[in-house]
């Protein structure tokens, strides 16, 4: 059950972010933010040490938020699903431009890694199951880090344009980009060994008849095969 301490942090969080979607950074100070709650400013420095503590609170909030709408459908087709996920990150990015700057310079608590972490962790799992399905070419590591940085980069020079000059075909423009190199037209049965083995490694949590050592093994010699040394 929420006491009131949890309450007052709540309410002050919530105060700050309409701030920062209003104003920015700049608008959330502590007496502003006190002064829009109702409470004193030294309620902020006993629940969050200081400014940089509630932004961050305010940045894992945002978070938690975003990760709650990434939840996975196991019906999906994964490749609609990842195409899925990459449209509601820009989707966030630009109904929340101030959140999404603040998401990438903020320091991080303990919560904010989490939170963090619980994104990363749904767009490994839908790279995962593309890679399952036979449509990666590439290591599902390289996947990730493409889409993350990729998705990133479009998000930041969208909301940098003015939006009357907002290039609204960039985002579809970068997703065909990651996907013509990270993507196999079909399974991956036939299309080479790298392709094979990205497959085979998605699969190999569920390969029964193996010791955890050799499952080790296989797995390092999967990875070796998809992705060979220099190619990194």
């Amino acid at each position: 059950m929420e006491d009131a301490r949890d309450r007052t942090r709540t309410q002050l969080v919530e105060v700050a972010a309409r701030l920062l979607a209003d104003g920015g950074p700049d608008a959330v100070t502590t007496r502003s933010v006190a002064l829009a709650a109702g409470l004193q400013a030294p309620a902020i420095y006993r629940l969050f040490g200081d400014k940089d503590g509630l932004l961050d609170a305010v940045v894992a909030h945002g978070l938690a938020t975003y990760t709650g709408q990434k939840r996975l459908d196991p019906a999906a087709d994964p490749v609609d699903a990842l195409h899925a996920g990459w449209e509601l990150h820009v989707g966030f990015g630009l109904a929340n431009p101030e959140l999404f700057r603040l998401m990438h310079t903020a320091r991080r608590t303990a919560g904010g890694r989490a939170a963090v972490e619980a994104g990363e962790r749904v767009l490994r799992e839908r790279v995962r199951r593309v890679a399952a399905a036979g449509r990666l070419r590439v290591t599902e590591r390289r996947a990730t880090e493409l889409i993350r940085s990729a998705g990133n980069g479009v998000v930041h020079t969208l909301i940098e344009q003015p939006e009357h000059e907002r290039d609204e075909a960039l985002a579809g423009t970068a997703w065909d980009s990651v996907c013509a190199v990270i993507l196999t037209d079909r399974p991956a049965i036939g299309t080479g060994p790298s392709a094979a083995a990205v497959t085979l490694r998605a699969a190999l949590p569920d390969l029964p008849g193996f010791t955890p050592a050799e499952r080790s093994l296989l797995g390092e010699w999967l990875a070796r095969i998809a992705e060979p040394p220099g190619t990194s």
